[in-house]
């Protein structure tokens, strides 16, 4: 009798959080604030503790990376911030280090970036990132655009390989990249491509296509198929599920993260919401959260952490929620995806873990 009783009142239990619009087997809103939480790509440019602080108290462990960005500080600063903050908040950040193209056509220059990285790695670094600047932007004394399947980047993939570290890689940019403003399917994309003309592909149509973009990408990884690999931004595949399927099936050594392009993924499932919602559940140990949230020199610390919250806090509601509601990319209100917590849980926590080492964050 009590066993029946017992089973009565779990059925019960779950039958009234369905009615309220939540999966027994599902996070809620409410659990933000204490489930155990790594974004994986961050960028903090600026001693400053503020994203830290929000991270802390939003139960987020953050991986800042380092970039080859003329927007942002010089690497070798950027190097010696993520440093400090990592020796002073060892359980909450985490860095990826960079190198610098520049001597690219001078002998010696891969034994030269392999001793930068060596320091590094030798201080902390778990990951090394290349950039965009790499098949968009940087050319060689001949004046040829240097793509990221160049056979001379081999023996510097080969030796993160050989310290167990991982390449992320920013190759290309969003499909909309190669639209008009008018054609993209989000709201960032058109404002960031409408302040930045000079990534706009669509005004530069003698520059490589999307299609060459990932080709390059795709070639380099082919030639490189024990090298562990994050595909920054969803890989620049953000706007096909079908095309990430793809990617995932045939390079077995990547993961993705969801960096920036949340928006795509919502544009896709307010088309067919069951489709994307399968695509997470399927890859699950593939997927990784990341928000791209950066923290310039100088920045309002108050604004940064409101902006930290939000965004961590809308992403948290569309994945794990089913409700209805509005986000900036989008003009047209979003369905969330009400992941199960076992799948949210590898999202947010435990593929970030085994990807980048359970001792990356020091203990819990």
């Amino acid at each position: 009798m009590r066993c029946v009783l017992a089973c009565a009142w779990s059925i019960l239990a779950a039958a009234r959080a369905c009615a309220a619009g939540v999966a027994p087997d599902s996070f809620t809103l409410d659990d933000f604030a204490s489930a155990e939480k790594v974004d994986v790509h961050v960028h903090i440019n600026s001693s400053d503790s503020a994203l830290i602080d929000q991270a802390r108290l939003d139960r987020f462990r953050l991986l800042t990376i380092n970039v080859d960005y003329p927007d942002f500080p010089p690497l070798a600063e950027q190097l010696q911030i993520a440093q400090t903050l990592a020796a002073s908040h060892p359980t909450l950040v985490a860095y990826a280090a960079s190198f610098s193209m520049q001597g690219w056509d001078q002998p010696g220059w891969q034994q030269s970036v392999m001793r930068e990285l060596d320091a590094a790695f030798a201080a902390g670094a778990v990951a090394v990132k290349v950039w965009k600047n790499i098949g968009m932007d940087f050319r060689d004394a001949n004046g040829r655009l240097l793509m990221i399947d160049d056979p001379g980047f081999d023996p510097l993939f080969d030796f993160i390989r050989q310290r167990h570290r991982v390449l992320i890689g920013h190759q290309g940019e969003p499909r909309n990249c190669w639209l008009a403003i008018a054609d993209m399917s989000v709201n960032n994309d058109k404002e960031y491509f409408r302040d930045h003309p000079q990534y706009h592909m669509f005004l530069h149509p003698e520059l490589p296509s999307y299609e060459q973009q990932m080709a390059a990408r795709d070639h380099m990884l082919a030639r490189n198929p024990q090298l562990k690999f994050m595909g920054a931004h969803l890989a620049s595949l953000e706007w096909s599920v079908d095309e990430l399927v793809a990617f995932l099936e045939r390079y077995p050594n990547t993961v993705v993260d969801l960096a920036a392009r949340m928006g795509q993924v919502q544009f896709q499932s307010n088309h067919d919401r069951g489709k994307v919602r399968r695509f997470f559940i399927r890859y699950q140990d593939r997927l990784l959260y990341g928000s791209d949230l950066t923290q310039e020199p100088g920045g309002d610390p108050a604004e940064l952490r409101r902006e930290a919250h939000a965004t961590w806090l809308r992403d948290w509601r569309y994945l794990n929620t089913g409700q209805k509601f509005r986000v900036p990319e989008l003009d047209a209100p979003v369905h969330g995806l009400r992941l199960p917590k076992s799948v949210v849980r590898k999202i947010y926590s435990s593929n970030a873990e085994r990807w980048f080492g359970e001792e990356t964050w020091g203990s819990k």
